[in-house]
């Protein structure tokens, strides 16, 4: 079934997957939600995403990343702009998560991009979620 938000459902996926200890989390696939997921394996949240072929839709499959104690890599994450509700920021205003321990994605006028390389490019946007 589709749902009216995908973020907040690939957020929520992750989340759950978290929770439970799995090895990896399947998410539907689009261009947004792929281009978060290597944001979160370049940033070393999650150890390799890989693409499933569907029939109608393919499905992203995120290994999840932990560390020998067992704690995971993602602490947290956020929905910070939803669709009933949504929240842009400009350059000025891209908040630092968790003192820099962790990162804010951007949807921008140079596709989707953390805080920092926002930043650098001097572009604001879509604040779409937060990541600790």
């Amino acid at each position: 079934m589709p749902t009216s938000d995908p973020i907040s459902d690939f957020l929520a996926r992750i989340r759950n997957a978290i929770l439970a200890r799995h090895a990896a989390v399947k998410v539907p696939v689009s261009n947004s939600i792929r281009s978060i997921a290597s944001i979160l394996k370049e940033e070393g949240y999650v150890t390799e995403v890989t693409e499933e072929e569907g029939e109608v839709q393919g499905t992203l499959v995120l290994t999840l990343r932990y560390c020998a104690d067992r704690s995971n890599a993602i602490g947290g994450l956020r929905r910070e702009s939803r669709p009933g509700q949504r929240r842009y920021v400009g350059v000025d205003e891209i908040p630092r998560v968790k003192n820099g321990m962790g990162i804010a994605i951007l949807s921008t006028s140079g596709g989707v991009m953390t805080g920092a390389k926002a930043r650098k490019a001097n572009v604001g946007g879509e604040l779409l979620c937060t990541i600790w």
